[in-house]
């Protein structure tokens, strides 16, 4: 059922955006009463919040391709394939404007990208073990970087987003990380 709950809020989301996203919609599109919903989440925000947390963790899958700059390309790119998507923007759209004032989005919001840059980590950590990249480098501070051109594209910019800006990010910061500039000083 949880499931079912989940596909349904991010569906209505896609389809009439976060201002129309209502518990009775959801419920009758995941195909149960919506008091159903309402037992396991109080109202609209925290069912969104827990989707959102739901899709955002599983949705990103950290790579393991052998080679430090095979694993920034592969998490580069799943970002914005994830990104990019209808799911992917309705999510961005409803973190980064209706919802965005909302404590409780806001909150998720955060809590989801440090768990993403939490789980990828392993990816700098084995490759600081395999002497591709210097002792001591920072996982967050590599991770935070490869993230930041694209959500400046699709945040700020409008710039079109692709997997050529994926492997710029990634070459980018793997130029950065050889050069010892995530190593705290």
């Amino acid at each position: 059922m949880r499931e079912a709950v989940h596909a349904a809020t991010l569906a209505e989301l896609v389809d009439k955006g976060y201002a129309a996203l209502t518990v009775e919609g959801v419920a009758q599109r995941a195909g149960v009463h919506k008091t159903t919903v309402y037992r396991r989440w109080k109202d609209r925000e925290s069912l969104l919040v827990d989707a959102l947390a739901e899709h955002l963790a599983v949705d990103v899958p950290v790579p393991d391709t052998g080679t430090i700059e095979g694993d920034l390309r592969a998490l580069a790119r799943s970002l914005v394939q994830s990104y990019t998507s209808p799911t992917g923007r309705a999510v961005l759209a409803a973190m980064f404007t209706g919802a965005a004032g909302l404590p409780e989005i806001a909150a998720a919001g955060g809590h989801v990208f440090r768990d993403r840059l939490t789980r990828a980590e392993p990816v700098v950590r084995r490759a600081v073990e395999r002497g591709e990249l210097p002792a001591g480098t920072d996982p967050g501070e590599v991770l935070k970087t490869l993230a930041a051109p694209v959500y400046l594209r699709l945040l700020v910019t409008g710039d079109p987003v692709d997997e050529t800006t994926a492997d710029q990010a990634a070459r980018v910061t793997l130029a950065a990380a050889l050069a010892g500039a995530f190593v705290p000083r």
